[in-house]
């Protein structure tokens, strides 16, 4: 059970272990954090939510990643750099990201929000993850969120542009032995507007893997990227 006293209270000294990072201006880390069905509840101004500061922080991580690759593989053509960083700053991944660091438990949430599920919805976790990209520009400058982007981010990449590309990859490589690939939605489970999907995988009629997922989309990811492990494991894809 989320504990809102963590969100409450003003002390972020357990957060920005997480980010790396400590904030000399508290302020700027509260607004990336507020969302604004909190902001709206508290009568706030207009401006008094993290939409603004994700829009900067969208534009610093995308100039950090375009660099990152361009500066990192000289020989890759602008098609191959593009699908790289896609790869890297799409939602699914930025929220996987943002969760390693636990953001989401920091969320200032409205209670209705809250109660569809909110905290747990990828669309606002990687938007709060890029607003507070943001406010560490507005707070320490470029350099600083270079280097967040750089420990929170670039890492693990082939693991990342693997799951990103799953459902793909995996397509290609039935294909390429003449057998056949298909989902089949196993479950579901929760209300209408918090749902969970559970998603197997099934190569030639034989079920490989099972995924689950706020949608069916991305249960069909989870699955796919589970199958690409075990043939990773045996060496059948690289």
């Amino acid at each position: 059970m989320f504990d809102t006293d963590m969100v409450n209270n003003k002390d972020f000294s357990k957060l920005e272990q997480g980010l790396g990072y400590t904030f000399k201006d508290k302020d700027l880390l509260k607004l990336a954090l507020t969302h604004s069905s909190y902001s709206n509840e508290l009568k706030l101004n207009k401006y008094g939510n993290y939409e603004r500061l994700e829009f900067l922080g969208d534009a610093v991580l995308e100039l950090t990643t375009s660099w990152f690759f361009y500066t990192e593989y000289p020989q890759k053509n602008e098609g191959e750099l593009t699908r790289m960083r896609s790869s890297m700053v799409c939602e699914m991944a930025l929220a996987y990201c943002a969760r390693l660091i636990e953001l989401q438990n920091f969320i200032y949430l409205g209670k209705g929000e809250e109660a569809t599920g909110g905290r747990d919805r990828d669309s606002i976790v990687s938007d709060v993850f890029e607003a507070v990209i943001g406010a560490i520009y507005l707070d320490g400058g470029f350099d600083e969120a270079n280097k967040f982007v750089k420990k929170h981010v670039l890492t693990d990449m082939e693991n990342k542009q693997l799951f990103y590309d799953a459902k793909t990859i995996l397509q290609e490589y039935v294909q390429k032995n003449d057998q056949k690939l298909c989902y089949e939605l196993m479950s579901e489970s929760g209300p209408d507007h918090d749902k969970t999907f559970e998603v197997a995988a099934f190569i030639n009629d034989k079920e490989y893997s099972r995924g689950t997922g706020k949608s069916k989309k991305a249960a069909e990811q989870q699955a796919a990227y589970a199958v690409l492990m075990d043939l990773k494991k045996d060496g059948k894809v690289k």
